[in-house]
């Protein structure tokens, strides 16, 4: 029998200019957000808690810390016990965690083997100005949750079978609050995403590529691939 289509969850990337916004956005912060936030998830590359609360204050849905956090978890155990964890999230960029080999001369005195720096593929989260910080995506992402947000937003461009692999197993281990979108390809396939990378909540960039009622109709369209694969 043919599983029913599960529910995939659209949200556009907006800008300052797009506002007043009708529905919930995803918004990077800026020195001209619009006044009325009520519906903005604002992004916070590197802005910490000052700001967050300035933003939370004004009304805004919710604040999504992404540099500050990895620096400091208590930012997001602090705003979750201040404003409620449903109006807590993190932004999380990440890309593939480079390995690097080495010789192993020590754990076997009969014979050398070389050695991978990390036992099996993963994302690392990126720093604010895009350098990688060596922590793993998947890790940092349950830390975050555990502390209080409720909400994870995972930039990243998925390239290959690999990321795809990637992307299923997290949005298994984390359901619901995990939340993905293209990092640095403004017109990825997201098809592939939904479809073998199990994605089920897009923040999608605010484009004609992207119209979102054209995903939906595709999305609709991949019902017997997604049944077959789920």
């Amino acid at each position: 029998m043919t599983q029913a289509m599960p529910e995939i969850t659209l949200r556009r990337w907006a800008e300052p200019e797009d506002s007043p916004f009708a529905e919930p956005v995803f918004l990077f912060d800026s020195d001209d957000l619009p006044e009325e936030l009520s519906h903005v998830s604002v992004v916070l590359r590197s802005a910490g808690l000052k700001r967050a609360r300035e933003l939370l204050t004004r009304g805004a849905e919710r604040v999504l810390p992404g540099e500050a956090a990895l620096l400091d978890s208590s930012l997001v155990e602090d705003l979750s016990r201040e404003f409620g964890s449903e109006r807590v999230g993190v932004w999380v960029p990440a890309r593939r965690l480079e390995v690097s080999w080495a010789l192993d001369l020590h754990s076997n005195a009969d014979f050398r083997c070389v050695t991978p720096s990390y036992g099996k593929p993963a994302w690392e989260v990126l720093k604010s100005d895009g350098s990688g910080s060596g922590t793993d995506a998947g890790w940092w992402l349950g830390q975050m949750l555990e502390r209080g947000a409720s909400l994870a937003l995972l930039g990243a461009d998925i390239a290959n079978d690999t990321d795809l692999n990637l992307c299923a197993e997290l949005v298994e281990q984390f359901g619901a609050c995990l939340w993905l979108t293209p990092l640095a390809n403004p017109e990825a396939d997201l098809l592939p995403w939904i479809q073998f990378g199990q994605a089920r909540n897009l923040a999608i960039p605010n484009s004609e590529h992207y119209a979102e009622a054209a995903m939906l109709v595709r999305c609709q369209a991949l019902e017997p691939a997604i049944a077959d694969v789920a």
